[in-house]
């Protein structure tokens, strides 16, 4: 692109961003909606090869037709594509303040692991979306993860992801091997068909360079690194950072399996592991057996009609908390995605550091936050020693198809009956 080139179509460029292999990336502006926008343009000579410049064309347009299907919070919007003059150009979100991973894969600069498990299950729900929506990434490195410092998680670069469906042609890349050598699975190396699995794969290595600052199967020349990714098994994490859980170690060890059926089935059950890895972090197991806490559960109003059956799997995709006085359960203005109900004790609820209202045994809170991820509006802290089970909608899409429809139904009337009484409130 000329550096005298100010507009791209509707779009002003107003800075150079980034550049790589497949364009340059620009700070731009919509000027209709008043939006900053980042704006990736071709290379010209890339473009203008004769032997590679038809395959490039795909590969760059291909981001505009996989990406642009897709809409989650963690994968970058594409909102619009064209051709301006001679250059070829996508507009996508602009992420501000975001960096790649590939900076927390060194040593010096390895992250808390909370927030390593934070970010692999933002990665693993978008990538789950993504395959639902028959698109495979095929390029999941740490250069094409962009991570804020909120730990906002936005995946990008599509432009080699093949998108299942067989009327789609014209910007789909050629077969063949294509992707980043140390991240590509065993089967990307074989040229076998590949799917969702590759991705999660390729997501378990990133997720051990950022635990570890290390690749685990590092060689110096190229045959060997494909003969230690099909042959060769993975240092245990625990070797090059003590403090890794056990369970870590394990979840990236399935995921970085040679055998892509012994690997996770779904970017879901990736998903739902690394929360149960979270919550194991946040707090230590329960003192209490499964046999007394589903005694205690079962006895709640909120389970009323369930099968004892279904008691059991909503308490297996629950985690039990317990809290003391005056700690903190929800903080005002932080993000949540869970539904919580109190098994035994009380809490209070303060908005702006007023008491708005206390609960007690049996009552819920969290409603809105698991519907849809969003910032708390009101604190909740233990008022006496509080046991509750908190429950996200990650792990119960893991239950029996009728539990969870009679959960549904159940956290529908409660969140109904919250909204009522908030009116009444209101309205007094």
């Amino acid at each position: 692109m000329s550096e005298e080139i100010l507009n791209l179509g509707k779009y002003e460029v107003l800075k150079e961003i980034d550049r790589g292999s497949m364009g340059i990336v620009y700070l731009g502006h919509d000027p209709y909606i008043d939006r900053q926008v980042a704006i990736k343009v071709a290379l010209a000579e890339s473009l203008n090869d004769q032997e590679s410049g038809e395959q490039y064309r795909k590969l760059f347009f291909n981001e505009a037709h996989t990406a642009g299907k897709l809409t989650h919070p963690n994968i970058v919007n594409i909102f619009d594509a064209g051709v301006d003059d001679d250059n070829c150009y996508i507009v996508m979100e602009y992420v501000k303040g975001g960096e790649t991973l590939k900076k927390f894969t060194k040593k010096a600069n390895l992250l808390p692991i909370d927030k390593v498990i934070e970010i692999a299950f933002k990665c693993a729900k978008a990538l789950d979306y993504a395959h639902r929506q028959g698109v495979t990434h095929r390029d999941i490195k740490p250069s094409n993860i962009l991570v804020t410092n909120d730990i906002d998680v936005k995946m990008c670069d599509f432009s080699i992801a093949h998108l299942n469906n067989p009327d789609i042609t014209d910007t789909q890349p050629d077969a063949g091997v294509m992707g980043s050598p140390k991240y590509m699975s065993p089967e990307q190396l074989h040229e076998e068909k590949v799917d969702g699995q590759t991705d999660i794969y390729s997501l378990g290595i990133v997720i051990y360079e950022l635990l570890t600052g290390a690749y685990p199967f590092r060689a110096e020349k190229f045959s060997d690194l494909v003969s230690n990714i099909i042959n060769k098994e993975a240092a245990p994490m625990k070797s090059l950072r003590s403090e890794i859980p056990d369970v870590l170690d394990d979840i990236v060890k399935k995921a970085i399996s040679k055998n892509r059926t012994d690997r996770y089935q779904s970017g879901l059950d990736l998903a739902t592991d690394l929360n149960d890895a979270f919550e194991s972090l946040e707090k230590p197991e329960a003192e209490i057996d499964k046999e007394e806490q589903f005694n205690l559960i079962r006895a709640l109003d909120f389970f009323y009609g369930f099968p004892e059956p279904e008691v059991w799997e909503i308490l297996n995709a629950s985690t039990w908390k317990n809290y003391d006085e005056g700690e903190n359960i929800i903080v005002e203005g932080e993000l949540d995605d869970c539904f919580y109900i109190i098994v035994s004790g009380m809490v209070v609820v303060k908005k702006n550091n007023k008491i708005i209202r206390t609960l007690e045994l049996g009552d819920c809170f969290g409603e809105m936050g698991y519907l849809a991820k969003t910032k708390r509006t009101a604190s909740i802290s233990a008022e006496v020693a509080t046991s509750l089970i908190k429950i996200n909608s990650t792990v119960i899409s893991q239950v029996s198809l009728n539990c969870q429809v009679r959960f549904l139904k159940v956290f529908l009337r409660t969140l109904i009956h919250r909204l009522s009484a908030t009116t009444e409130v209101i309205s007094q």
